[in-house]
């Protein structure tokens, strides 16, 4: 029951106890109780709402920073990944496998805003070897959503 649940809960946060119980033939405290034991044991993290704000006045700019470590010895990469989530501006962040250890999604207002952070904030850090920021331009899908609409590409009949 507790994987229906969650697949229920990451498509729709919104979903309300009824509806669940009602597809799942449970009764709403069985759900819950279910939900409220999975958000004690950190199971559920947290209710995300999927905002595109391209389409507000906001000015938001998203990067990728890939950075190359030097793990510590008896710490890995968890003391530094740690320590970099810390950061207001770090939204996500990754150990990776391929060509960079650890991937770092930040938010700032402005490209010289997140280019100021990386210099001043990740850069300078002892374990980090080096940084390669990547700004994303436009979103077209985001967490299975897609952001964009579909556009229609018929072209016109030429008559002569």
């Amino acid at each position: 029951m507790r994987e229906e649940i969650l697949r229920m809960i990451e498509k729709n946060s919104k979903i309300n106890l009824h509806d669940m119980a009602v597809m799942l033939g449970k009764d709403e405290k069985e759900i819950a109780n279910e939900i409220q034991d999975m958000e004690n044991e950190k199971i559920i993290c947290g209710y995300h709402t999927m905002i595109d704000w391209d389409k507000t006045n906001s000015e938001k700019v998203v990067a990728l920073i890939e950075l190359k470590i030097t793990p510590e010895r008896g710490e890995g990469y968890d003391k530094i990944a740690k320590r970099i989530s810390k950061f207001r501006e770090v939204s996500s962040l990754y150990l990776m496998s391929g060509a960079f250890d650890i991937a770092v999604f930040i938010e700032g207002k402005t490209m010289k805003q997140v280019a100021a952070f990386v210099s001043e904030k990740i850069a300078p850090l002892d374990t980090v070897l080096s940084t390669s920021t990547h700004f994303v331009l436009k979103k077209y899908k985001d967490h299975g959503v897609t952001m964009v609409g579909e556009e229609n590409h018929e072209r016109m009949a030429v008559t002569p």
